[in-house]
């Protein structure tokens, strides 16, 4: 028996093409219909105009697009031989506004896409405004990013070298009160007790400490079996070295090295998105994979009792935002902003360079790929988290395999946050 579902609401949509066998799943296409051609966009533009299109991949991610972009200008620069070092304050500030964007995505995913579809799937009655959660917590960051941002989304405030902003000490006084709001909300409605309190848990055996909506959540994935269900490869990857995360692959529990050139992607029948293998094999990405690569201990102690569950999956997700907001305050409170902005000439020539530069977005993995040649963009490459996570027969696909109902695979798929438009580039 075969099962078409369009999924809705996930930054764009997919078409989940279900075969079941014996009453349970055996097999799952994912299918994005949409292309918007990114790549060929870039082709034959100058490569600074990749600072301004490539934040337009996506209205959500746009920050880690633009970090990536400017991140792979400058190695190919490097690798050139031009020898330069950005200033600790322009990449404290890049760190911030990436940490914001990522802070937002969260919470978003939480309220507007995982409680609905969960209380959904359980036939449980809506008790509670999401969405005013969601936006609340979204615009107190924004507002704190947009500081040294600008506008937002799409903004185009990190160049190569540098950053376009100036802030004043006053500037990092009134983003850390945005901060300090958002941990207040973290501390009282998410979690429920006090960001170090809850940053101490080590064990799921002291998860009793939790309370607000955080363990409301998970008390219904545990009594309707997520802690069993929705299991992968338990491979993890991440290509970009972080305040939270570091550049490495984690198989079970071993950590180790990893280089791009083992990185390949594949056309897939039918899908306008790619898919993408490391050594031939498929990995996940995102907070999970950073919390496994990163040894994080709390996280090691539900994957120890439940693997890769999807119990396992929201929780990391969940847990970055506080350490998130924790970096986003250390970063704050060090920032010294009597250093260089941007240590380079605008004007320098960005000629016959090849780089790639890699951020860590809320999604997972970002990649990108830049050659230039005579002063134009010969090729652009991109590589979303999307693709890793949401390749035919990769992560998410065995995440949903063997399940008996549609809808509880549709709501598995959910928890590895889709963006299509992402991976349409």
């Amino acid at each position: 028996m075969i099962i078409k579902k369009l999924i809705e609401k996930v930054e764009g949509e997919a078409n989940l093409n279900f075969e079941f066998k014996d009453g349970k799943i055996s097999s799952v296409d994912i299918i994005f219909n949409i292309y918007r051609g990114i790549e060929e966009i870039l082709k034959g533009k100058a490569p600074r105009d990749a600072l301004v299109i490539t934040p337009r991949v996506c209205g959500i991610c746009n920050h880690a697009h633009l970090i990536a972009t400017v991140r792979a200008l400058e190695d190919g620069l490097k690798n050139s031989g031009l020898e330069f070092t950005l200033t600790q304050k322009a990449k404290d500030i890049r760190e911030f506004t990436l940490i914001c964007e990522l802070i937002q995505n969260h919470i978003k995913w939480l309220y507007l896409t995982i409680y609905p579809y969960l209380e959904k799937l359980l036939k449980i009655e809506r008790s509670d405004s999401y969405a005013l959660k969601a936006s609340y917590v979204a615009n107190t960051v924004t507002k704190a990013m947009a500081i040294f941002a600008g506008q937002w989304p799409h903004s185009s405030y990190a160049v190569v070298g540098g950053v376009t902003c100036d802030p004043t000490y006053l500037d990092t006084i009134q983003a850390l009160s945005y901060i300090e709001d958002a941990i207040r909300f973290y501390e009282k409605v998410v979690v429920g007790i006090n960001l170090d309190d809850y940053l101490s848990i080590e064990s799921i055996s002291n998860l009793d400490k939790l309370g607000g909506d955080f363990a409301k959540i998970l008390y219904l994935l545990g009594k309707n079996d997520f802690n069993k269900i929705g299991k992968s490869f338990d491979r993890f990857i991440a290509f970009s070295d972080s305040k939270i995360s570091k550049k490495a692959k984690s198989i079970i529990t071993t950590v180790s090295a990893v280089e791009f050139k083992f990185v390949k992607e594949y056309e897939q029948n039918g899908s306008y998105a790619k898919g993408v293998k490391y050594k031939n094999r498929y990995f996940e990405v995102g907070p999970l994979a950073r919390a496994m690569i990163n040894k994080e201990p709390i996280i090691k102690s539900l994957h120890k009792k439940y693997k890769d569950a999807t119990i396992t999956r929201v929780y990391a997700r969940i847990h970055e935002v506080a350490l998130l907001l924790k970096q986003a305050k250390e970063i704050l409170q060090n920032l010294d902003v009597t250093q260089e902005s941007c240590i380079l000439d605008s004007k320098i020539d960005i000629n016959n360079i090849s780089g790639i530069g890699a951020v860590e977005a809320a999604r997972g993995s970002l990649i990108h790929k830049i050659e230039v040649e005579n002063s134009f963009i010969k090729s652009y490459d991109i590589i979303t988290p999307t693709q890793w996570n949401l390749s035919n027969n990769a992560v998410a696909a065995k995440a949903m395999f063997g399940l008996d109902s549609e809808e509880i695979a549709s709501f598995v798929f959910r928890t590895f946050d889709v963006c299509s438009v992402c991976t349409t580039h």
